[in-house]
């Protein structure tokens, strides 16, 4: 079976005419290089939005931004990749700076919260979840590993991390996915040890 145009299975040389084509405004072009970076990208908005961001934000409309971003970029010239590898790590750095930009917007409104009305428990809850979760220098840090485990992920344990990053239990992560209870347990066993292994919070699944 062919896969002409997928630029998730071509060379180098093949993957720039297609990402040319995108830049030129080619909407199938476009939709080919927008599917080779989506489904990593999803999976890293929702967990560097995290539990304490979550509430706030969505990260489906993170995504859309990063979408907005590449394209204008490419439109610019301002960007240029010439393989599938460059464009994920280039669409990973966007949604990682666009969620410490909002992270550090929202503390910002938080703490004039505070100052207005004495004290809020929901901002301290924020400042509790935040610590050491969604600094932008431990982001910055987490940066590769992150790009790592995306890539490794396979299209169950992608959504079954979504689903978890949610806050489904794992018995409704089961039902939704149509699988053994046990037999998801084991696989979000393997997931935790590779999460504490990169140095990701185990809570995040």
């Amino acid at each position: 079976m062919s896969n002409a145009g997928d630029p998730s299975h071509t060379g180098s040389d093949e993957f720039a005419e297609v990402f040319d084509r995108a830049s030129r405004g080619d909407m199938a072009a476009l939709s080919l290089i927008i599917q080779r970076y989506e489904p990593e990208v999803r999976t890293a908005a929702r967990a560097l939005l995290g539990p304490a961001l979550r509430p706030y934000f969505d990260s489906l409309d993170l995504v859309q931004s990063v979408h907005r971003s590449i394209l204008r970029g490419m439109k610019r010239d301002q960007y240029q990749c010439s393989d599938p590898e460059q464009l994920l790590a280039l669409a990973l750095t966007i949604v990682r700076r666009k969620v410490a930009r909002k992270w550090r917007k929202l503390r910002r409104q938080l703490r004039a919260e505070t100052i207005a009305k004495s004290g809020s428990s929901r901002t301290d809850e924020f400042h509790r979840l935040v610590s050491g979760e969604t600094d932008p220098t431990l982001m910055t840090q987490m940066e590769d590993q992150l790009a790592h485990l995306c890539r490794s992920l396979d299209p169950v344990e992608r959504k079954l991390i979504e689903m978890r990053l949610m806050g489904h239990s794992t018995a409704e992560v089961a039902r939704a996915m149509k699988l053994d209870p046990d037999v998801l347990r084991v696989r979000l066993h393997r997931l935790r040890n590779r999460l504490r292994e990169r140095g990701f919070p185990e809570r995040w699944v």
